[in-house]
């Protein structure tokens, strides 16, 4: 049974599911949007949104464990530079997930996952 068992396997061990966790999130939070199947994107939501806040706090330690799992520096800078400053007056939230239909291939349902662009207050 599955009681309380959160999170799903996608078909993968659990290295390749946290790498490919990464590189989403790592994408996400590079380009502002992607576009992927709907079960990788509602798993992945949650993880952008805890980097953005580590971001906000803007320790060295939330640093630390950004980079721990973000896989490129330079994200790391935007994510702490830029999208701390964009998403200041917003206590979360931070991500959209917009409906695409159908993929052509296998009919896995397609979505957009993008950064909202604006704060609450604009």
């Amino acid at each position: 049974m599955r009681h309380k068992l959160a999170g799903r396997k996608l078909g993968r061990s659990s290295a390749h599911r946290r790498a490919l966790y990464r590189n989403l999130v790592t994408d996400l939070l590079d380009y502002e949007q992607i576009t992927t199947t709907e079960a990788k994107a509602k798993e992945v939501r949650g993880l952008a949104e805890k980097m953005i806040t580590l971001g906000k706090k803007g320790e060295l330690h939330s640093r630390r464990q950004a980079l721990s799992f973000i896989l490129d520096k330079r994200v790391v800078d935007k994510v702490f530079d830029e999208l701390a400053q964009r998403y200041t007056e917003r206590p979360g939230g931070y991500t959209r997930i917009t409906k695409l239909g159908p993929r052509l291939g296998d009919g896995a349902p397609m979505v957009q996952l993008e950064l909202v662009k604006q704060s609450i207050g604009e």
